[in-house]
C-alpha cells in the first residue's frame, strides 16, 4: 500500500513505462513535470501543441527536446482532438492537460467520433499526502460533478476505488461526508450516505467498505468517534472522502493544500484512460505526482 508520494513515485518507476499524450504542451511547468517523469523512467511523452513555443520553453529550461515526438498544432481545440486521438488509436496510454481550458479538453474526450467516452460518469479524484494523517487520502468529487445524485455518487465511488486499488489500498474505507453523523430526512446527503452504506452491504458497490453518514472529524479521527459514541469500521481510517457537492470538495481540497500544507495529485476517471488534469496554480511537484498517479492507473489495463 502506497502511503506517501515518495512511495508512489518509486512504485511508478518500477512499472512498465506508459506513453503520455499532452494536449497544448506549451506550458513551462507541465513540460518540466513531464521531463522529470521521463528522466525517472515513468513515462514517454508525445507533445501536441505550438512547436515553436515548446522548443523555446525547452531551451530556456534545459530540456532535451530531441527525446520527444512533437506534433505541431497552434490551435488549442485541435491540439486537444489530436492528443485525444493518439490515445483512442492506441498510440498513447493516457492523457494530460497542458495550456488549454478544461472544457475544451473534455469536449474532445467526450467526442463520439474520436473521444474516450467510457461506461462511467467522469469524476475527479484528488489524492492528498497530509502531514497530520497516517496515509494518503482520496477526495472526490471536488472538480467535475456539481451536485451528484445517488446514482452519480455510486459511480464517483467506483472511480475513486479504482484509483485506490492502483495504489494498493486494501481494504478501501469510504466515508460519505455530511455535516452530521445521523440520518436526517431534511438533509439529502445523509439519506444518500445511508443508501450507499446499505448498497455496499448488499454487494451492489464492491471492493470497498462504506459507512455513513460521517462528519469529517469522525472519518479521520478514532478519538472523535470514541468521544461521540460512534462505532464505525471507517471512523479514523477513511481512505476515500466522498463529498456531497463540488463546493464542499473544492473548499476541503484547497484547505488541505493551503492550511495543512498537503501535497497533492489529481486525475479524472470514468473515461477509457486516466486524464491528468492539474490547475495552473498547482506546483511542479503536484504535476509530477499527478503524472505518476496517472501512470499507475493506466498500468491497470
Amino acid at each position: 500500500m502506497v502511503r506517501n508520494f515518495g512511495e508512489l513515485i518509486e512504485i511508478a518507476k518500477q512499472k512498465p513505462r506508459m506513453k503520455l499524450s499532452v494536449a497544448a504542451a506549451q506550458d513551462d511547468e507541465v513540460l518540466l513535470a513531464v521531463d522529470a517523469a521521463r528522466k525517472m523512467g515513468i513515462v514517454e511523452a508525445i507533445l501536441v501543441g505550438d512547436k515553436a513555443k515548446i522548443e523555446k520553453i525547452a531551451e530556456e529550461a534545459s530540456i532535451d527536446i530531441t527525446e520527444y515526438e512533437i506534433i505541431d498544432c497552434r490551435d488549442l481545440v485541435e491540439s486537444a482532438r489530436i492528443a485525444v486521438s493518439l490515445v483512442s488509436q492506441g498510440k498513447a496510454d493516457f492523457l494530460m492537460k497542458g495550456l488549454i481550458g478544461t472544457a475544451d479538453l473534455l469536449r474532445a474526450v467526450l467526442d463520439k467520433e474520436i473521444g474516450l467516452r467510457g461506461k462511467n460518469l467522469l469524476s475527479h479524484v484528488m489524492v492528498y499526502d497530509v502531514p497530520t494523517y497516517h496515509k494518503l487520502v482520496f477526495l472526490t468529487d471536488g472538480g467535475m460533478v456539481t451536485y451528484p445524485d445517488l446514482g452519480q455518487k455510486v459511480q464517483i465511488v467506483q472511480n475513486a476505488v479504482t484509483v485506490a486499488k492502483a495504489l494498493g489500498v486494501n481494504p478501501i474505507h469510504v466515508a460519505p461526508l455530511c455535516a452530521v453523523e445521523v440520518i436526517n430526512p431534511d438533509m439529502q446527503a445523509t439519506l444518500d450516505a445511508a443508501a450507499l452504506t446499505k448498497m455496499n452491504q448488499r454487494g451492489q458497490i464492491k471492493d470497498c467498505v462504506i459507512d455513513g453518514p460521517l462528519a469529517l472529524d469522525l472519518a479521520i479521527s478514532k478519538e472523535a468517534a470514541k468521544h461521540k459514541g460512534v462505532s464505525s469500521p471507517v471512523a479514523g481510517e477513511a481512505d476515500i472522502l466522498l463529498v456531497p457537492n463540488i463546493e464542499s470538495g473544492n473548499l476541503l481540497g484547497k484547505s488541505l493544500t493551503y492550511f495543512a500544507n498537503a501535497k497533492s495529485a489529481g486525475v479524472i476517471m470514468g473515461a477509457k484512460c486516466p486524464i491528468v488534469l492539474v490547475s495552473r496554480a498547482d506546483t511542479h511537484e503536484s504535476k509530477l505526482n499527478s503524472i505518476a498517479l496517472g501512470s499507475l492507473v493506466a498500468n491497470l489495463k
